[in-house]
């Protein structure tokens, strides 16, 4: 019997590894007709470490002061995210199964060094405002939960790396499953919390309706693009193209399709969780707060005090920071593996994992430590609102790649995107990048 293949065995002719190397093809895929249950089983997983962007710490800032201080209004701000999110990642996954190559590959691949670069660069930037969205986030519920102060819990974060290396020793679906588990842990918190709170039910229907208001409204457009940033993360699109790459499916036209269509159903049902974690922060926020008068609370701590009196549940607090900190924890691990992803498929630079993550954690730590010991927890809460709107400022430069490469008929064959899917993609673009322009002009004119 010969010996399994090996990441070697995958190199193109350039001699170029596949991404994540160590994970690629692990994961076995049934083959043959009426295995469809099988297949989506095997095919379920990628779909749920991406969710896990669409809901980290950067979220509960955003979706805090938006339900706070304009109740349900910007609910169909997060509905209409998540639906660009769908979109975006299905491509994002398409990419990756027909190519074989993560969307940071197709870059160096198809623009030149000093584009790949800044490219880089760029995405780099967006990984460290992720990062520090989670640093925050873990630092400010080890401090609700354990009374550790701010500070510490930021320094303490440093050490999760060994937590990730540890994970990633048993093999990439343990991986995966670590990270639904503490998915089902979030999503069980907030239907606690949302059972409590008791919502106005006619309230959100009115809130999933758009309004001309949230575009007019310079208060209210910057904490919708903050949404915006927080739901549709850039390094999320580079992330999902490379982990499909981990299922071991037919290579042929028809292996190919099959793979398309399962990892399509498993990131949109992924994000439906997402999309019920995000609009659940909101209409907590909404019901507990915003109704009664508190359109002041913002920060995360201020609505953990406030959430067990308000609601009359003395474990409503407590569950919203434990909450806190399986987010935390969870996007920790996605952002590793897509920190390491961007510097081998732009630049083809491969260090070992701890210290890639060691860079990264520090490059968050640091400005986060600086905020905190200036300001405490209302300059965190300030900061992790900021770090949503710097991501949402990366975004273009993701789309766009994305649209043009599944769009193109001789990178993607006869998988190239429809006439309808090629309109529906740059009006997502679009979209994004006129908001970004409207944000950008609201900062220095405003």
């Amino acid at each position: 019997m010969s010996p399994p293949p090996t990441a070697s065995d995958y190199m193109d002719p350039q001699g170029h590894r596949p991404s994540l190397a160590e994970s690629y093809r692990s994961v076995r895929v049934p083959t043959g007709k009426g295995r469809f249950w099988g297949k989506i089983g095997a095919f379920a997983g990628p779909g749920y470490m991406v969710a896990v962007g669409y809901m980290d710490p950067g979220n509960w800032a955003t979706d805090l002061a938006g339900g706070s201080a304009f109740g349900y209004t910007l609910l169909s701000v997060i509905l209409i995210s998540n639906i660009m999110a769908m979109v975006l990642q299905s491509l994002s996954a398409k990419l990756g199964i027909v190519t074989g190559h993560d969307l940071a590959q197709a870059c160096r691949r198809n623009y030149s060094r000093p584009v790949n670069f800044m490219l880089w660069l760029l995405c780099e930037l967006a990984i460290i405002a992720c990062d520090l969205a989670e640093v925050l986030g873990t630092a400010i519920a080890l401090q609700l939960l354990f009374g550790m102060p701010l500070i510490a819990g930021v320094c303490l974060t440093a050490f999760d790396v060994m937590l990730i290396l540890a994970l990633q020793r048993f093999g990439f679906r343990k991986l995966e499953a670590f990270i639904v588990a503490l998915l089902i842990v979030i999503a069980g918190c907030f239907a606690f919390e949302l059972a409590i709170a008791q919502p106005s039910i006619a309230g959100i229907a009115a809130g999933l309706i758009p309004r001309a208001e949230i575009v007019t409204n310079p208060a209210m457009l910057y904490i919708a693009i903050g949404i915006l940033g927080a739901t549709v993360m850039p390094h999320n699109l580079y992330l999902h193209s490379s982990i499909v790459q981990t299922r071991a499916f037919d290579r042929d036209e028809a292996g190919k399709r099959d793979a398309v269509r399962h990892a399509t159903i498993d990131s949109t049902v992924a994000l439906f969780l997402a999309l019920f974690i995000n609009a659940a922060i909101l209409i907590l926020a909404a019901a507990a707060f915003h109704v009664n008068g508190r359109t002041d609370v913002a920060e995360i701590d201020q609505a953990y005090r406030l959430l067990s009196p308000t609601l009359g549940a003395g474990m409503a607090s407590v569950v919203f920071a434990i909450a806190l900190l399986a987010s935390g924890q969870n996007s920790t691990v996605t952002g590793t593996l897509a920190g390491q992803i961007v510097a081998e498929g732009f630049l083809n630079l491969r260090l070992p994992l701890w210290l890639r993550r060691m860079v990264t954690r520090l490059l968050a730590i640091i400005p986060a430590v600086i905020v905190v010991g200036m300001k405490g927890a209302e300059g965190a809460t300030e900061l992790l609102v900021l770090s949503q709107v710097v991501l949402s400022l990366q975004l273009p430069f993701a789309i766009v790649p994305l649209v043009r490469f599944t769009g193109d008929r001789g990178q993607m064959g006869v998988f190239a995107n429809p006439w309808w899917l090629k309109i529906a993609a740059c009006v997502i673009a679009a979209i994004v990048i006129v908001l970004n322009v409207k944000l950008l002009i609201g900062f220095f004119f405003s």
